[in-house]
């Protein structure tokens, strides 16, 4: 009897660790197709990863929505052109690149601050995806300013830095995040369940 109860339980154990690869390797894919629909402005391309990397933390949690995003980025790395502008690891030389580190850590917060709650409401859903969108704009500001004032010789000041890397793109950005507390709160029961 222990041994069928302990066989059941690593049954368990795996199937849901396969479940959980499953649900990783569709947020890579649902990333990388983010990056490719995109709105043109200037500096900074607005897509719609940061959708997909926010929808991560919240459905997935804060380590396997982060899990997702760092496979991503090694994908996209390795020279795959899942990126907004291709691949490669050159592509840590653009100036761009902060946004996409921040997707990590942003992933990792909204999901730990969702899910600290059994059954998240809307305004935690909403206070989580706006403090990860804080992490991503200021990975990403940080990273532009730097790579482009101390490496490419191509120096931005303080105020252009604001209004092209934060105020055109944010008010896009907003919207997502009403768009993924409205997904999430929807979702996120459905999604644990098939955890279960």
């Amino acid at each position: 009897m222990i041994k069928t109860n302990q066989k059941g339980k690593e049954q368990g154990i795996r199937r849901n660790e396969t479940k959980n690869m499953i649900l990783c390797a569709m947020f890579v894919t649902l990333i990388a197709a983010g990056a490719f629909i995109k709105i043109p402005i200037p500096v900074v391309p607005f897509t719609l990863q940061y959708l997909f990397t926010m929808l991560a933390g919240l459905l997935l949690g804060g380590k396997l929505g982060c899990l997702s995003v760092c496979v991503y980025i090694f994908l996209g790395l390795a020279g795959l052109p899942v990126f907004a502008q291709g691949g490669g690891i050159g592509y840590i030389f653009q100036p761009s690149f902060g946004y996409i580190i921040g997707f990590a850590a942003g992933a990792y917060v909204t999901g730990i601050l969702a899910n600290g709650k059994g059954n998240p409401g809307y305004p935690r859903l909403l206070a989580a995806n706006f403090i990860g969108l804080g992490i991503v704009y200021l990975f990403g500001m940080v990273y532009y300013y730097w790579i482009s004032n101390f490496y490419l010789g191509t120096p931005i000041g303080l105020w252009p830095l604001f209004l092209y890397c934060f105020l055109l793109a944010v008010p896009g950005d907003i919207v997502l995040c009403i768009l993924g507390a409205v997904l999430g709160k929807r979702m996120i029961p459905i999604i644990r369940a098939e955890r279960m």
